[in-house]
C-alpha cells in the first residue's frame, strides 16, 4: 500500500455505479453495483485520503416518477424535489452500508454518514423557460398530451415514444457544505449532494423550498468540492480519459491538460452536451478554482488521485 495522501477527494461516481451491467435498477443490481463501488472507494480511503462521496440518482427517480403515475388514483404523487430527497436517502444507505462492510474487511475503522443535502438555485434562472433533461419513462402521445394539458412538458422521442424533460437549472450553492465539512473533521466519509443536490430556491420569507426541476450532479460536485475544501475532483465515469474527436479517426485521449487548454477545446465543440460536456465543465469550473480535476474509470480513481490516471486538469495558475 502506498503511504498515505493525506489529500481531501471529493469522488463524483457516475450512474453506471448506481445500477446494473445493462442499466438494470432492481433493488439487487442496485445492491451489487454500489458493493463495486464501495470496494474502489474503500481503496483511496485506505491511501489515506479524506473522501466525499456524490452520486447520480437518475434511474431512480425515474421509477419514482413511474410509481407516481401508476398510483395517482391511489397516492397523492409527489413532485420532483421529493424524488431527489427519497433517492438520497435510499442510495446513501445503501452506500453507507457497502462502504463500512468494505472498511471493515480492510480492518479501517472509518465511519460513513450519508447527508441529504440541498442545492441553491435562482427561480429566474433561464432553463426554467426551456426544459431539456429527460425524466421518467416513455409514453404513448395520447398518455404525454394528457399530461401536457396538466402542465407537464413532454417531447416527441420518434419511435420510442414521448419523454417528459424539465428544467436542469445552474446549481449556486450546496447548502448543506458545513454539515459535510464537520463530518470530515470528524473523521468521516461523507456521502452528499446526491444527484446534484435536492434543488431549492429561496422563498419570500427567507426560507428554502424545494423546486421542480433536476441538477447536474457533476456541476454540483466541483460546487461542493469548492466549499468543502477538497484539493481533488474525481469524476468517475465509464471511460479512461476524455476524448478529442471523438468518434473519428483521429480520436485521441486526454492524459494531461491545463485549464486554459481544456477550455479551448471545449469551446470548439469537442465534447458533447449531455454526455462528456458536463464532466468537462465540472472538471474546468474545480481546476479554475485552484483545484485539480481528474476524469476517469471507478476502478482508478485512487491512481487518479495520485495524478497516474484518466484526464488530469491541473489546477489553474
Amino acid at each position: 500500500m502506498r503511504e498515505p495522501e493525506n489529500r481531501r477527494v471529493v469522488v463524483a461516481l457516475g450512474g453506471n455505479a448506481m445500477t446494473g451491467p445493462d442499466g438494470t435498477a432492481t433493488p439487487q443490481a442496485q445492491r451489487a453495483a454500489v458493493a463495486i463501488a464501495a470496494e474502489c472507494v474503500a481503496d483511496l480511503v485506505a491511501s489515506g485520503a479524506e473522501v466525499v462521496l456524490t452520486h447520480g440518482n437518475g434511474p431512480q427517480v425515474g421509477n419514482l416518477l413511474v410509481k407516481n403515475e401508476l398510483t395517482a388514483h391511489v397516492v397523492p404523487p409527489v413532485p420532483l424535489d421529493w424524488c431527489g430527497a427519497q433517492t438520497q436517502g435510499t442510495l446513501g444507505f445503501t452506500i453507507v452500508s457497502a462502504l463500512e462492510s468494505a472498511l471493515r474487511r480492510r480492518s479501517i475503522p472509518v465511519p460513513v454518514a450519508a447527508v441529504v443535502t440541498r442545492t441553491l438555485i435562482d427561480p429566474a434562472d433561464p432553463a426554467f423557460g426551456r426544459p431539456t433533461k429527460p425524466v421518467g419513462r416513455h409514453l404513448p402521445r395520447a398518455q404525454a398530451l394528457h399530461r401536457v394539458a396538466q402542465g407537464q412538458h413532454w417531447v416527441d422521442r420518434g419511435a420510442a415514444g414521448w419523454r417528459r424533460v424539465v428544467a436542469s437549472p445552474e446549481p449556486l450553492e450546496v447548502l448543506d457544505a458545513r454539515a459535510v465539512r464537520t463530518l470530515l473533521g470528524a473523521g468521516f466519509v461523507a456521502v452528499a449532494a446526491g444527484g446534484g443536490g435536492i434543488p431549492v430556491a429561496h422563498g419570500a420569507d427567507g426560507t428554502e423550498r424545494g423546486v421542480e426541476a433536476v441538477l447536474d450532479k457533476d456541476l454540483t460536485a466541483a460546487l461542493l468540492a469548492v466549499a468543502v475544501g477538497a484539493d481533488t475532483l474525481v469524476i468517475a465515469t465509464d471511460v479512461p480519459h476524455a476524448m478529442l474527436d471523438f468518434g473519428t479517426e483521429r480520436e485521441r485521449p486526454i492524459a494531461r491538460t491545463t485549464a486554459r487548454e481544456l477550455r479551448q477545446h471545449a469551446a470548439a465543440g469537442q465534447f458533447t452536451e449531455g454526455s462528456m460536456g458536463p464532466k468537462v465543465e465540472a472538471a474546468l469550473r474545480f481546476a479554475e478554482h485552484g483545484g485539480r480535476a481528474v476524469i476517469t474509470t471507478l476502478d482508478r480513481i485512487t491512481e487518479a488521485v495520485a495524478g497516474t490516471a484518466g484526464t488530469v486538469v491541473a489546477a489553474a495558475g
